[in-house]
């Protein structure tokens, strides 16, 4: 049995009912028929895509791109509205958590005539946005991996080498040498580390690693590089599983060891996070932690933090003698009802484009999907003096890595729900993990298992 939440409900009748009284004749308010309306939320991107909007509409005389850019959480709200109200825009960037969910309310335009080439891509982008019926609706446009971000002169501070921190390993029962280190940098109130006798892990002053939140249902910049260097998989299947697997004894071993770092004083505690007001970078730029494991989105963030003197490294190294990291691929889609749809895959094939990407690139901000998108972003970050191969190094193809992808599958909206709580719950209340296991019952009777 498939159910759907309220939200999804009211949302696809809401779609039907404008699609049926001719409400929904698309496009964002106020656009003309020569222009391609486009959505993105990083406000540190919207230079090299108005660079390349500035390219494509020299390319194509009487068109004109018009951006809007909003931040993360709007951006999401408000394009969800704009379904409803139709007043969606041509174009928007958009994220494989909320794919599935797209795709299932039949609001995307499928965009297999835009000849994508997978191969022109870095390896599994482009394959991630086919849908369950075999089109595809977004086109490859960036990638970000995960690392392990630390502030130098604490590392200094407490004897390790930046060599030691790039080849640290873990593992459930002890926390190997990552837990060391983690424990090693954590300082009490009265300058007591970690790992000396008469720490007090009530009253921290810095703690060893900086708190992503409870990670919810992918933990993406938390416990994901822990659960999968350990072998384990979201689902059934690497895209559009139809069970997931919270309830493995793997999956619950990792959890218990990760939040376990927490009531041992080396993790800061759910409290501490905020999202916006405290992420993790807030945190070690104000000193109260001493790393954080973080997106290549924030890459600019850390590095351009007025007195922070940062360094990355690799994730460390799990039981399965890997280092793993989620491998992210944003892309661009069209909507159904776009008011200029031939314009709109014209732009959308010239942002896939080699000649975007390198522009993309040559900003510095992210790594676009094309190699040479990434190499001309990895140039650019060399000028500014950052090294980027703990981003990089994962995607080049060593033996001792593997990337994985976000799940791909119905219902993440769900999904998500059910997660968020169960996981806020293990953090923030010490609530035993095998509880996930009741959690994870739910969310595949949702999947109709």
């Amino acid at each position: 049995m498939r159910i759907r939440t309220r939200t999804a409900v009211a949302l696809t009748g809401a779609l039907a009912l404008s699609l049926v009284t001719g409400c929904a004749q698309g496009g964002a308010a106020g656009a003309g028929a020569d222009t391609v309306t486009y959505w993105l939320w990083d406000s540190n991107q919207l230079p090299a895509y108005q660079a390349c909007a500035k390219d494509f509409q020299k390319e194509h005389p009487g068109l004109k791109v018009k951006i809007t850019q909003m931040g993360w959480a709007d951006y999401w709200t408000k394009l969800t509205a704009s379904f409803i109200a139709g007043t969606e825009p041509d174009v928007f960037t958009d994220h494989i958590q909320k794919f599935g969910q797209f795709a299932d309310l039949n609001v995307l335009e499928p965009l297999d005539d835009l000849g994508i080439d997978e191969s022109a891509y870095q390896p599994g982008l482009a394959a991630n946005w086919t849908g369950q019926d075999g089109h595809r609706y977004g086109a490859p446009k960036d990638w970000d991996t995960v690392a392990l971000f630390y502030n130098r002169k604490m590392t200094e501070e407490a004897g390790l080498t930046a060599g030691e921190i790039d080849g640290l390993s873990w593992n459930p029962e002890d926390g190997g040498s990552f837990e060391k280190a983690l424990a090693h940098l954590t300082v009490d109130r009265n300058g007591k580390r970690g790992d000396e006798k008469g720490f007090d892990r009530n009253n921290v002053k810095v703690y060893g690693l900086a708190t992503g939140g409870a990670g919810d249902s992918d933990g993406q910049t938390t416990w994901s590089p822990f659960a999968a260097s350990a072998g384990w998989k979201y689902t059934d299947k690497a895209r559009w599983g139809s069970a997931y697997r919270y309830d493995d004894k793997t999956f619950q071993s990792v959890i218990d060891w990760y939040f376990g770092l927490a009531k041992k004083g080396y993790l800061a505690p759910f409290t501490d996070y905020t999202d916006g007001a405290n992420p993790a970078n807030a945190q070690v730029a104000s000193g109260r932690a001493a790393t954080a494991l973080d997106g290549a989105w924030m890459i600019s963030t850390y590095y351009g933090t007025k007195g922070l003197d940062v360094g990355t490294a690799v994730t460390p190294a799990g039981p399965t003698g890997k280092r793993a990291t989620m491998m992210n691929g944003l892309a661009d889609s069209i909507t159904k009802n776009a008011r200029n749809k031939a314009g709109a895959k014209k732009w959308v094939r010239y942002l896939a484009s080699d000649e975007c990407q390198k522009t993309v690139g040559g900003y510095g901000i992210v790594f676009p999907a094309t190699p040479d998108g990434t190499a001309a972003a990895v140039a650019a970050y060399k000028k500014k003096d950052i090294d980027v191969s703990a981003f990089t190094g994962p995607v080049e193809g060593k033996k001792d890595f593997t990337t994985f992808s976000f799940p791909v599958t119905d219902y993440a909206a769900d999904v998500y729900a059910l997660m968020r709580p169960a996981m806020q719950d293990v953090y923030a209340n010490n609530a035993p993990v095998k509880g996930l296991t009741k959690t994870n019952d739910q969310i595949n009777f949702i999947l109709g298992q």
